[in-house]
């Protein structure tokens, strides 16, 4: 379809893997797996952290807004991959697009400052144990999440506003299995410097932001784990501590290849693998990642399982 440089297209086309077709049918199979296991992982966690009072806590407070954004970042994205992937229909519309950039932008800006307070609330859990209900109140822990929130929306729409000011000369071929910034500023033509630059900026101060927060926290609680004298405490702290560094290196490690370098050097296929990485497989892996290495979680997760077991089983007897 072509169109004129002043004109926006009625929709894209999403090459994807086109040059490599037997890849499509692998990576179908995978997200359609994954997306449900995410969905459902992450829906456990919310329930789990609502439904039981001993979860009543800072930490599960911000896990559950990590798995609401979880959810939103992979059900913005896997829907039109899998049907880009499972059919011949490779398009998605103008709007559709628009829609998909916002929204995948303001999860990924907001999900960078969450893993940042989530680093924050550890520290002050172990090295300030006898305040921590007094500085991570109700209050600044919902006041602290709108902040979040609050930038993570002001970095997409800025940014994702100006991304779809540039021309595209004709062009409305994304070689990519998403709409994402970097890949429609490489897309357009003309003069796009000042738009690399504007994201590359931008993105680096919001990871940048991050990761000052993160390991000067982690600094100060190796620390004070270091001097516990009681091993029961190390151990439970460095649980909960390791399950968020491990999900802090599998969202940044991704993202930073992708946004924190121009549109302009990065390779063909770099930007669909690491869409698949941190929009997909990160989401899925969060939620076992946090059951698997918290026996709070574990034991919740058990008896929710049992009553909504026992429950059944009561209704069905009535029956």
């Amino acid at each position: 379809m072509a169109v004129s440089n002043d004109s926006r297209p009625a929709e894209f086309i999403l090459l994807g893997f086109a040059d490599r077709p037997w890849l499509q049918l692998p990576v179908f199979i995978i997200l359609l797996v994954t997306y449900p296991m995410a969905m459902m992982g992450n829906i456990a966690i919310i329930l789990v952290s609502r439904l039981d009072p001993r979860l009543h806590s800072p930490m599960y407070f911000f896990l559950t807004n990590l798995s609401f954004l979880d959810m939103c970042y992979t059900t913005s994205i896997v829907p039109q991959m899998l049907l880009n992937l499972g059919t011949s229909t490779k398009t998605i519309s103008y709007a559709g697009c628009v829609v998909q950039l916002y929204v995948f932008s303001i999860m990924g800006g907001s999900e960078c400052l969450l893993l940042a307070l989530m680093s924050v609330d550890r520290y002050v859990a172990i090295c300030r144990p006898l305040h921590y209900t007094i500085i991570m109140s109700q209050r600044t822990c919902i006041l602290s999440v709108s902040v979040m929130w609050l930038c993570g929306t002001t970095y997409a729409f800025s940014e994702a506003t100006v991304t779809l000011q540039l021309p595209l000369c004709g062009v409305n071929k994304l070689d990519h299995l998403l709409c994402e910034m970097p890949v429609l500023i490489k897309t357009a033509c003309g003069e796009k410097k000042a738009n690399e630059l504007a994201l590359s900026v931008v993105s680096a101060f919001i990871a940048a932001v991050s990761l000052c927060l993160i390991p000067a926290s982690y600094a100060h609680i190796g620390r004070a784990i270091f001097n516990m004298k009681s091993s029961t405490r190390r151990k439970k702290a460095f649980g909960t501590c390791s399950s968020h560094l491990i999900v802090v290196l599998l969202f940044f490690g991704p993202g930073i290849s992708m946004y924190l370098q121009p549109p302009s050097s990065i390779t063909r296929d770099q930007p669909k693998f690491m869409a698949l990485f941190y929009g997909v497989v990160t989401p899925t892996l969060n939620p076992f990642i946090y059951t698997l290495r918290n026996k709070d979680v574990k034991g919740a997760l058990g008896n929710l399982l049992r009553s909504t077991f026992v429950l059944s089983r009561h209704q069905h007897k009535k029956i």
